[in-house]
């Protein structure tokens, strides 16, 4: 039993050895820097190595939080290596530059990063996740900077006003626009407040556009603007004062507070004040009060007097359309278009009862054409037979209608053989 156990003793270190943590991939975490001005930024590095090669690069962390500005400068992940042990292991490395954006402590909880690697000896891929410890760093306020709300510092900083309008002589329906601009460098524009406040002036109404902010990033550097805009209308007497724009920021060369300024306005509107307009003439009244009696005369006599004479009108004007010979016309062309045997033979002789001369119905093509169609609905021809007589009837009444050519009721030229006319209608 004791020989058993010291073998396995011998045994156990072998195993344990594949796996110590110095042929593992590792994680480096270099922050030199743990305070910062609140919007100035640190630089933080993570740095992972393997002691082979990864298939896949490794998937970094965000490191988001509340009141924390984190970017990736350009270039911020490159290949490195080191030699650990006496080999050169290859590794990723990426850069973060982290602003706090407040004063206080900021404390990031551990951080995951999942690295896939090749292990040679076994031959193939592996994943393991490396975890940083918790990242700990301030904001803090240089002394002297402590009364600053909000807090701006910044390399440098401008402030410019661009008035378009008159404010001193403005009437009813004018308009001025102020565009107020910053422009800040060594901090981004988005740690700038609002500027423009609004304002409740009598008789004017304002405007403002959404603020418009640019950022520009170089190599670390950031620079920008902001610019906001607001329009104020004239609609009555009155006006006031626009304040002046005033912003406090820390000088980060200077190692001072300095202020930025633009110079307030006064809006000045001739008019009658808000809420009261100018007296109107009474002449003008009496004008405006008969013009109104008489649309009100012309209003009455229309519902009561033209109203009913139009729809009387129009009643009339559609019965006599419905009693014409072109509407029997057009119903008995529908019926043969769409292949009716039984509303054809009301509407021929509806459409027949009211063409004037000789009934229509005795014409010889016609007649012919009704006795091809019935021998096709009860003889049993073909389909396309019956598509023929439906054709053939509508040739033949086109043919017997007296007005397909003219007016019915424009006279015809008298026939060349009136005898012959006479005996070809009396055999019809």
């Amino acid at each position: 039993m004791i020989r058993i156990l010291c073998v396995l003793v011998l045994l156990l270190p072998l195993p344990l050895r594949a796996q110590e943590p110095e042929d593992m991939p590792q994680l480096i975490v270099d922050f030199p820097e743990t305070e910062a001005i609140p919007g100035q930024p640190l630089s933080l590095r993570l740095t992972v190595l393997v002691p082979s090669f990864m298939p896949k690069p490794p998937v970094w962390p965000s490191l988001e939080a509340p009141n924390l500005l984190v970017r990736l400068p350009s270039r911020s992940t490159n290949p490195v290596s080191e030699r650990i042990g006496g080999e050169t292991w290859a590794g990723i490395s990426r850069h973060y530059r982290i602003s706090p954006m407040v004063p206080g402590q900021v404390v990031l909880p551990s951080q995951e990063v999942l690295v896939t690697w090749q292990d040679t000896g076994a031959g193939e891929a592996r994943q393991v996740t490396l975890t940083t410890g918790p990242i700990a760093f301030s904001g803090v306020v240089p002394e002297g900077a402590e009364g600053l709300d909000p807090f701006i510092a910044a390399s440098d900083l401008s402030l410019t006003q661009q008035i378009e309008g008159e404010p001193g002589t403005m009437v009813p329906g004018d308009s001025l626009t102020r565009q107020v601009t910053v422009a800040v460098m060594g901090v981004s524009p988005m740690f700038l407040p609002g500027l423009l406040a609004a304002v409740d002036l009598p008789g004017v109404a304002t405007y403002p556009d959404e603020p418009r902010l640019s950022e520009t990033d170089d190599r670390g550097a950031l620079s920008g603007t902001r610019v906001e805009s607001v329009t104020y209308l004239a609609e009555a007497g009155g006006g006031g004062v626009l304040p002046e724009v005033q912003l406090e920021w820390y000088d980060t060369d200077d190692g001072v507070v300095k202020t930025a300024s633009a110079p307030g306005l006064e809006l000045r509107i001739d008019g009658p004040p808000p809420g009261r307009s100018a007296p109107l003439d009474p002449a003008r009244l009496a004008l405006l009060a008969c013009a109104a009696l008489l649309g009100l005369g012309m209003l009455w006599f229309g519902l009561r007097v033209l109203l009913p004479a139009l729809s009387r009108r129009r009643a009339l004007r559609r019965a006599r359309v419905l009693a014409s010979e072109g509407h029997a016309w057009r119903e008995l062309m529908r019926v043969i278009a769409a292949r009716e045997h039984v509303a054809l033979r009301p509407a021929l002789d509806l459409w027949a009862g009211r063409v004037g001369g000789p009934d229509p119905r005795r014409a010889a093509p016609v007649e012919a054409a009704l006795l091809a169609l019935g021998a096709q609905r009860y003889g049993g021809q073909e389909t396309g037979a019956g598509d023929t007589a439906w054709t053939g009837l509508r040739g033949a009444l086109e043919v017997a209608r007296p007005s397909r050519l003219k007016n019915s009721e424009v006279s015809a030229l008298p026939p060349l053989n009136p005898k012959r006319a006479s005996r070809a209608f009396d055999r019809a």
